[in-house]
């Protein structure tokens, strides 16, 4: 499988989604193109986006001829067909434990974490307009129970899950990065000291600076 095939990235910077991906490529050193694209342009998702993504969303990606959608499939195609440091733990305890925290943030953490705190909180600030304080009282409880387990299931060591960067810090980090910019963050993390310890020493990462939005 030819490597050396160009490799472009579809979507916007400052999608949580699209950074995992942006992650996972910088991790691996893979060079790439970013394709801007805004599937919340006014007059809708791209015609040409459609044909990448039928259902509209972001991010898409393409080695040569080779096309994929849905974050997942993407970084772990990534992990196989690149060379350089492996994304995903060989024992199988391990490897359980990263995709049980994926599923976690995936499932859980990414639409309370992101949407309905940071976006509420901030993003809204930022444009203007007022927060829902209803939606963002409501999200704290489960935000709580997603930090907690998080916590829980994080080794004390340098990455998440064992020595060596792996998926449960590249899917974490982007969502943190938004979140940790919402005052609510503050109180909530303050009760979690290994995960507090991991964000400090994630947010600082190269990989994560090259792909700041």
């Amino acid at each position: 499988m030819p490597t050396t095939e160009v490799v472009n990235l579809y979507g916007a910077a400052w999608s949580v989604y699209v950074r995992i991906v942006r992650l996972a490529l910088e991790e691996k050193k893979v060079k790439y193109g970013l394709v801007e694209v805004d599937v919340f342009a006014e007059t809708g998702v791209p015609q040409e986006h459609l044909t990448r993504h039928p259902f509209g969303r972001i991010p898409a990606f393409e080695h040569g001829e080779f096309e994929l959608y849905e974050t997942g499939a993407i970084v772990r195609y990534i992990d196989d067909a690149f060379p350089g440091c492996k994304l995903q733990p060989t024992d199988p305890r391990a490897r359980a434990k990263v995709n049980q925290i994926v599923g976690i943030l995936d499932s859980y953490a990414y639409r309370t974490l992101v949407w309905d705190v940071y976006v509420e909180r901030v993003v809204l600030a930022r444009e203007g307009r007022l927060a829902d304080e209803r939606k963002i009282a409501a999200a704290l409880p489960r935000a709580a129970v997603c930090l907690s387990e998080l916590n829980r299931l994080s080794d004390d060591r340098e990455f998440l899950i064992g020595g060596d960067v792996t998926f449960a810090d590249l899917y974490a980090a982007p969502m943190f990065a938004c979140f940790m910019q919402a005052p609510e963050a503050v109180s909530l993390m303050e009760q979690h000291e290994k995960f507090v310890s991991w964000w400090k020493r994630f947010a600082v990462r190269d990989s994560m600076s090259r792909t700041i939005p």
